[in-house]
């Protein structure tokens, strides 16, 4: 597993794949492996960059106060690493805010911009407010106790009643993120500040993808998002809830592809033709 430091922050990612560059950024509480079965196959076609975010997987804790730009500068310390310009930048919730984030302030690194079960707004004062609770409850009784009110919040209703083995491991992989670093995650997710009114900004082709299921940010977040970078476009996808790339993964690849293909034909490496 390769891994770059910057500053104190142990950076942990996966490089695979030839062709125009193309980072994964995932969801909170998630890792890298919510985009493996994307990764496998946009890696036929694209050089795939998959990352984990601060404070997940095999990266460093993320005890520090930190923001959205912060995460931006992770991944673009990867890709300088790599020596890469410009990438195609997919994220997915905090993964999506992530890249939205470097579509509007860096945008000479991002090609083209995937942005799936994200949002561009500030947090509600509601959400705020039963999250601290939350996390209240995490800091005296641990995270595992707080999986039954996480996960019908993480998955959509059809997952949950259909795919139980999935929803049982992705609970046992939640439930082990290191607490500190979630607490601190949490933190800059509710203090972050919208980026609605910069979206116009946004010159590169975009899809915006949701699961129609998302409780935790719902189509209409996403319908939001679409509506305000010219030109975008948007896929709702059935039967899925907030991780739409692990509940449907086909699907969410195939509209990933279809994107690609028809915004930026012949990006994709010497694998373009293989099934």
């Amino acid at each position: 597993m390769p891994f770059i430091d910057r500053d104190d922050l142990r950076l942990a990612f996966e490089d695979t794949g030839q062709g125009s560059p193309l980072v994964l950024c995932h969801s909170f509480l998630c890792s890298r492996e919510m985009w493996a079965a994307q990764a496998e196959a946009l890696s036929r076609s694209y050089r795939v960059v998959n990352l984990d975010l601060r404070g997940h997987g095999d990266c460093g804790p993320a005890e520090d106060e930190f923001t959205v730009d912060d995460l931006v500068d992770d991944v673009l310390t990867v890709l300088d690493h790599l020596g890469i310009e410009q990438a195609i930048w997919c994220g997915l919730s905090i993964g999506g805010i992530t890249a939205m984030r470097a579509a509007v302030t860096r945008p000479d690194r991002v090609a083209a911009l995937i942005v799936a079960d994200s949002t561009a707004a500030a947090e509600p004062v509601a959400n705020r407010v039963k999250y601290r609770l939350m996390a209240t409850a995490a800091r005296a009784f641990g995270t595992r106790r707080l999986m039954p009110r996480v996960l019908p919040i993480m998955f959509g209703r059809t997952t949950l009643r259909e795919q139980p083995e999935l929803v049982r491991e992705w609970g046992e992989r939640m439930a082990s993120v290191d607490l500190p670093s979630l607490l601190s995650v949490l933190s800059m997710l509710l203090e972050r500040e919208s980026q609605l009114d910069r979206l116009p900004e946004i010159r590169v082709p975009t899809l915006v993808i949701v699961g129609e299921e998302d409780r935790s940010l719902p189509p209409a977040r996403s319908r939001d998002i679409a509506r305000a970078i010219p030109g975008a476009e948007l896929a709702i996808i059935p039967v899925a809830g907030h991780l739409s790339a692990l509940e449907q993964p086909e699907v969410v690849t195939a509209v990933i592809l279809d994107f690609l293909a028809e915004v930026l034909p012949g990006a994709g490496g010497p694998h373009d033709s293989e099934e």
